[in-house]
């Protein structure tokens, strides 16, 4: 799995610079609300899942005015610049902290939210699990994240490298949409987008990776340096797949939303209130 102190260090690094290199995560967060509009929700309680600065937190404050937003994310210089965001953080909190392991009760929430978190998740599983708990039966989770037909000429350009682990593997949409049922959720509904990003510069490409914190942090790459030979001929892989002198990757974009069932019961704690229980006839 993923080494979530791996994860803390490479978005330490990328707080001061995230914003101005976020435009991925800007057109996602804009599709995730603009699906939540059509759904009557009141919500008092939110959780933004992988926050980074709080620019879904600004979003949400706008349309839901009066509830207290919870801005959760792994890294703690992330969680800080979204806490001195300005004064939009008023009923709102900013925590560092594994979405794996959320420290809220059961639930705590009428709205979580995610925007590509999952990509940073191998199997999403675990955090679907703790989001069906923190959710509140008839609550929504929503969430954007990349689907697997993302960044394949990135892929390419490096398999014409060598045989290593360098793109992250993103989860099938209908494998999200299976995974969120198991752990609680109910009536998935996801749909797809496309996205084209091109760039003239490829070393602007690396540097906006760089700054985004979107570098590879498989647990499986290669471990040693990548060496400038390699680099520089998947550099070149690169430069002969552009299309008019510009370097284009294809985005697919998945969206969904769910719905809390409520925290899980443990079959071992069944109860059954005592008004319920019939009374024996008594013997005469």
């Amino acid at each position: 799995m993923f080494r979530l102190h791996e994860i803390q260090r490479r978005f330490d690094r990328a707080a001061a610079s995230f914003d101005d290199a976020d435009f991925v995560h800007a057109v996602t967060r804009e599709g995730l609300l603009a699906r939540l509009e059509p759904l009557l929700l009141e919500a008092r309680n939110i959780l933004d899942l992988g926050s980074a600065t709080g620019a879904t937190g600004r979003l949400l404050r706008k349309r839901y005015r009066r509830a207290h937003i919870v801005l959760l994310d792994a890294s703690h210089r992330m969680a800080a610049r979204a806490q001195t965001g300005g004064g939009w953080l008023s009923r709102s909190s900013a925590v560092q902290a594994d979405a794996n392991q959320l420290p809220f009760a059961d639930g705590a929430f009428d709205l979580v939210v995610a925007n590509q978190l999952l990509p940073w998740l191998p199997d999403p599983g675990d955090v679907f699990s703790e989001t069906a708990r923190v959710l509140r039966a008839g609550g929504v989770f929503a969430f954007a994240t990349l689907g697997p037909d993302s960044l394949q000429e990135l892929g390419r350009a490096w398999a014409a490298v060598d045989e290593g682990t360098h793109v992250h593997r993103f989860v099938d949409m209908h494998d999200i949409g299976d995974a969120l049922v198991r752990a609680g959720l109910s009536d998935p509904v996801l749909d797809v987008d496309r996205l084209t990003v091109s760039y003239e510069d490829i070393d602007r490409l690396f540097a906006d990776l760089g700054r985004a914190g979107a570098r590879n942090a498989l647990p499986d790459r290669n471990r040693g340096l990548t060496g400038r030979r390699r680099f520089a001929a998947m550099r070149q892989a690169l430069l002969d797949s552009a299309i008019d002198g510009r370097i284009v990757f294809d985005l697919e974009l998945v969206y969904g939303h769910c719905w809390g069932s409520g925290p899980k019961k443990d079959p071992a704690d069944y109860r059954i209130p005592a008004n319920h229980i019939p009374r024996r006839g008594r013997r005469t």
